[in-house]
């Protein structure tokens, strides 16, 4: 059986949904594996983490539901009394209809002396360690009482959490809150990793996550599609060649950024800087000319020409091999007029920020689907472009990155906690690195910077969003590493993205 833990190994660089996961269970079972085998090795798989992670555990509150996630967690509860730790059983649900496999691994439990009881509401425990085991991933709709109840009491404790399989209340698809979630300090899960687990709320809710493929045979994987990838520097830096020695700027393309309106220079600039610090042959800036003595200042290799219409414009566009458009564009007439005639050139595009809000609205460039375009909304701008709102956005994120690009094509890259990658493919690739550091302005504009210079460099739309946007997201974690989340810049990331891309 092995267990992997995301501060140790990596973890699969695969996801599911949870009826993925139950076929692959059904399979595992039916190729002679029991039910009760797998439920025991769960809880054996818990038990163990419990003990690593939290080495004095005294005492130990394990919350049962009636489904075979309580089993797991009825298997927790026998093996620490077995250790002759402290250990407590809350139950929910009716026990009289439990699984025979849950109800053996109760006996277990009773076998070994676990104190076990009804759950009451009022004050939540005040020492020790909880188990979540209440609910698993076949939850249907919002969570009822009892279990919401017991959910808000497992949070009102602020004791650490450990929770089985999933939190309580997460849902395993999407990553959504249903109703009620408890919040847990880690999550250990089992069989195949559950796609919910790393985005949306999910990443908030399970803390730390572990995996555990309780024995089951490789070739039962086979045997299942699964719906997501997990994606990473390392699986994806083999996209990036390296350069021949007699290599020139003239083989890595041209980059322009188009954007900065009045009082928003800063934008294109990091833009331009990103996709400079990429590796793009050559960067240029089409900005307002206010701002091109500030951009020439801080970063001397860009060739920044200020423009005042798309007339002005339009001569520039002869040059680059890949635009960005919308960093700091605003939505003035002169920013329309940018977004005119980048959409005219035919030039492939990374498209962000205003100029995705007016694509929405489709006062500029009538909706239209482009084979060569990147879209890379933020939820907000994401419901825009679906003639929704974030809220809508987020309660699936899988479903809307998918109907972005069926309606928009090209390639979307819908940002937020567990950033997700669409492509023509159909696949999803999630982006599992990433902190809270990275909640401040300027870091989209890095973003399509760094795809653009990705694109410039050869590399196909689809292969440069997966790869940008974990480079994006490592470099973050990287800089949190050492200097922490709190405080962290967008430009703090162009040292740890060379580094990065130096081993590539």
């Amino acid at each position: 059986m092995k267990l992997t833990t995301v501060d140790e190994v990596p973890l699969p660089n695969v996801a599911y949904t949870a009826s993925e996961v139950a076929e692959l269970d059904r399979l595992a079972i039916a190729s002679g594996l029991p039910g009760l085998q797998l439920m025991k090795r769960a809880g054996r798989a818990t038990f163990e983490l419990l003990l690593t992670r939290f080495p004095m555990p005294e005492p130990i509150v394990v919350y049962c539901g009636a489904g075979n996630n309580g089993g797991d967690g009825y298997v927790v509860a026998g093996l620490a009394a077995q250790r002759r730790l402290p250990v407590r059983v809350v139950e929910l649900g009716d026990t009289q209809k439990m699984s025979n496999e849950a109800a053996r691994a109760r006996d277990f439990a009773l076998q070994e002396g676990v104190v076990m009881g009804p759950f009451k509401a009022g004050p939540p425990p005040s020492e020790g360690l909880l188990v979540d085991a209440l609910l698993g991933t076949g939850v249907k709709g919002e969570v009822r009482e009892p279990y919401a109840q017991a959910i808000e009491q497992i949070n009102a404790s602020g004791l650490p959490v450990l929770a089985v399989d999933i939190p309580s209340g997460l849902h395993a698809d999407s990553g959504t809150v249903l109703g009620a979630a408890v919040k847990a300090n880690l999550t250990v899960t089992f069989i195949g990793l559950k796609r919910g687990l790393l985005t949306g709320r999910g990443p908030e809710y399970c803390g730390k996550l572990a995996f555990a493929d309780l024995g089951v045979p490789q070739e039962i994987y086979q045997q299942v599609p699964h719906s997501a990838a997990c994606l990473s520097v390392a699986d994806l830096k083999g996209a990036l060649k390296p350069r021949a020695r007699d290599a020139h700027k003239g083989a890595f393309g041209h980059v322009m950024v188009i954007g900065g309106d009045v009082g928003y220079g800063g934008a294109a600039i990091i833009a331009a800087q990103a996709a400079a610090r990429s590796g793009a042959g050559l960067v240029s800036l089409a900005t307002r000319p206010e701002h091109v003595s500030a951009a020439l200042t801080r970063c001397p290799e860009l060739m920044v020409c200020g423009v005042t219409s798309g007339q002005e414009l339009e001569p520039w566009l002869a040059r680059p091999s890949v635009l960005v458009i919308g960093p700091g564009l605003g939505r003035s007439a002169w920013s329309e007029q940018m977004l005119q005639q980048a959409a005219n050139s035919g030039l492939p595009m990374i498209v962000d920020a205003d100029a995705l809000n007016m694509l929405a609205e489709g006062r500029v460039v009538s909706a239209q689907k482009r084979d060569n375009w990147l879209l890379t909304p933020h939820p907000g701008e994401a419901g825009r472009l679906l003639e929704s709102d974030a809220s809508d956005v987020q309660q699936d994120r899988f479903v809307a990155v998918q109907a972005l690009r069926e309606r928009w094509g090209g390639t979307v890259l819908l940002k937020g906690a567990g950033t997700l990658v669409a492509g023509p493919s159909g696949d999803v690739g999630i982006v599992t690195a990433g902190n809270p550091g990275m909640a401040s302005g300027g870091m989209g504009d890095l973003l399509s910077g760094l795809l653009a210079g990705l694109v410039a460099q050869g590399l196909e739309f689809p292969d440069a969003a997966q790869l940008g946007a974990c480079l994006h997201a490592e470099a973050a974690d990287l800089e949190a590493a050492q200097f922490g989340e709190r405080g962290l810049l967008a430009t703090d990331l162009l040292a740890p993205l060379c580094q990065l891309l130096g081993d590539v």
